[in-house]
């Protein structure tokens, strides 16, 4: 081969494409851009399982919640003190049931969650779920504003009894 044709990178740039190559060529990226592969990836948590971890992590919160305030209810001198700790006694007893639930199910679904670390207004928790490590971070303002909604859930639940 002559000098020209090697390694100088002149040749190399300079190839032509036929007409029906390039149209083929068109085509075929439309066809892929049209239809996109789904990616798949094992052991990643669905949503539903992430929710669960979320559940696991803000349940005992919600218990301690209201178990703090049980105690101080019990020990004022409300006149229907016995009425409100009695009140306070289901809800707990509701609370450990979903809490019970969601620890079963995660056990199930061989799912692990750790709480790593409490930083100024944040809790960080780590999770693992069937190999796939992960971990996320509550704002206490956050949990606060879900805690509250979800005692608001419970005593509805209470009262449809």
């Amino acid at each position: 081969m002559s000098k020209k044709l090697e390694g100088n990178g002149l040749w190399e740039s300079s190839r032509m494409m036929l007409p029906e190559h390039r149209e083929q060529l068109l085509k075929h990226r439309r066809e892929t851009a049209e239809t996109p592969q789904p990616i798949i990836r094992k052991n990643v948590p669905t949503p539903e399982e992430i929710n669960l971890v979320r559940d696991y992590a803000i349940l005992p919160i919600i218990l301690s919640i209201v178990e703090s305030n049980r105690r101080s209810i019990e020990d004022s001198t409300y006149t229907l003190r016995k009425l409100y700790v009695c009140a306070a006694n289901a809800l707990l007893d509701l609370i450990h049931a979903d809490l019970a639930r969601v620890r079963k199910t995660l056990k199930q679904r061989n799912i692990k969650v750790y709480e790593e670390e409490r930083i100024d207004n944040t809790i960080q928790f780590r999770f693992s779920c069937r190999g796939y490590e992960d971990q996320f971070t509550m704002i206490r303002d956050i949990i606060r504003a879900e805690a509250s909604v979800r005692i608001t859930k419970y005593i509805a639940v209470l009262f449809q009894k």
